[in-house]
């Protein structure tokens, strides 16, 4: 199979080229992928493919297109390709330590969303990654500002850049630390999607997740509710970091809206609700504290 562009090849002939190598590969939606890399990679609108699209790719182009198409035959996702993904219409930049932001995450983003009653909120992002939920949550609250917080050094730094790209770098502070270490308070909305696959499961997931997403925001641990039990923890000793009408929101896997939904009653917080994703899978778990909670009597198991 050969992976070479000539630079006489038309557009419309290298982007069935690539779909040809993608479909005998075996990789699902080829056609759709080739389009994409072709536009994007090429730096094409719809528009130029359809009107223009016998246009020669060029010796710059032949090149881009050929590399591609050899690291998504090796299985890199196309966002990994790119090294941007696009996320409520903004664009994010993709490092090795940050997750491809996925559609279900929008889910999460409305839900908070609809959470707030602040019209101003100061809003914590745990486990920030590529910044993509803060950075939708301000760019759709003009008065609000907002802190992301991750382990990572390199997660960091892209979401910062991520934040200054969408323009709401002024409005937004990314710093390390575990969980809500590093956090001060109130906040109006603390928001989250961390790692919550079981440990067990890793190995089963798709190749292009296993190979490419980092596993630090994947592994869950045993049964995969590790960072619910430790951010629901570091509520209820520091109640401050949560202001008495805010709100926690937690991104979830399929199964486990009981399982985070019951940590959080463990800790007198209010289960506000459970929020479903596109496919009708439950996706978000809304938490509110109730006016009696305290430290030393709500234990987190």
């Amino acid at each position: 199979m050969t992976t070479g562009f000539e630079p006489s090849l038309s557009r419309a002939e290298a982007r069935s080229r690539m779909a040809e190598a993608l479909e005998q590969a075996g990789i699902g939606e080829a056609r759709g992928d080739a389009r994409f890399l072709l536009l994007h990679l090429l730096g094409l609108t719809p528009t130029d493919l359809a009107l223009r699209s016998n246009e020669p790719i060029g010796p710059a182009g032949a090149e881009t297109l050929a590399d591609a198409l050899r690291q998504r035959l090796a299985g890199v996702p196309v966002a990994r390709i790119l090294g941007e993904w696009e996320f409520r219409g903004l664009t994010f930049a993709l490092s090795p330590e940050t997750l491809v932001p996925r559609p279900d995450t929008e889910t999460l983003v409305e839900a908070a969303l609809r959470l707030l009653r602040s019209p101003a909120p100061a809003i914590l992002d745990l486990g920030t990654g590529s910044g993509c939920i803060l950075v939708a949550l301000l760019d759709a609250l003009p008065g609000a500002r907002g802190i992301g917080l991750d382990r990572s050094a390199d997660a960091l730094s892209t979401a910062r850049g991520n934040a200054t790209r969408n323009g709401v770098g002024s409005r937004s502070l990314f710093v390390r630390g575990d969980w809500c270490a590093a956090a001060g308070g109130p906040f109006d909305l603390i928001v989250s999607n961390p790692p919550y696959i079981a440990s067990g499961v890793i190995p089963t997931l798709a190749e292009e997740v296993r190979k490419h997403d980092p596993m630090a925001a994947l592994d869950g641990g045993q049964d995969g509710l590790d960072a619910y039990r430790a951010i629901i923890r570091s509520f209820t000793e520091r109640p401050g970091l949560l202001a008495v009408d805010g709100a926690l929101a937690f991104e979830i896997g399929y199964d486990q809206a009981e399982a985070v939904a019951t940590l959080g009653q463990r800790a007198g917080l209010i289960v506000e609700g459970v929020e479903r994703d596109l496919a009708g899978h439950p996706r978000v778990v809304m938490l509110r504290p109730s006016s009696d909670v305290t430290t030393h009597d709500k234990v987190v198991q």
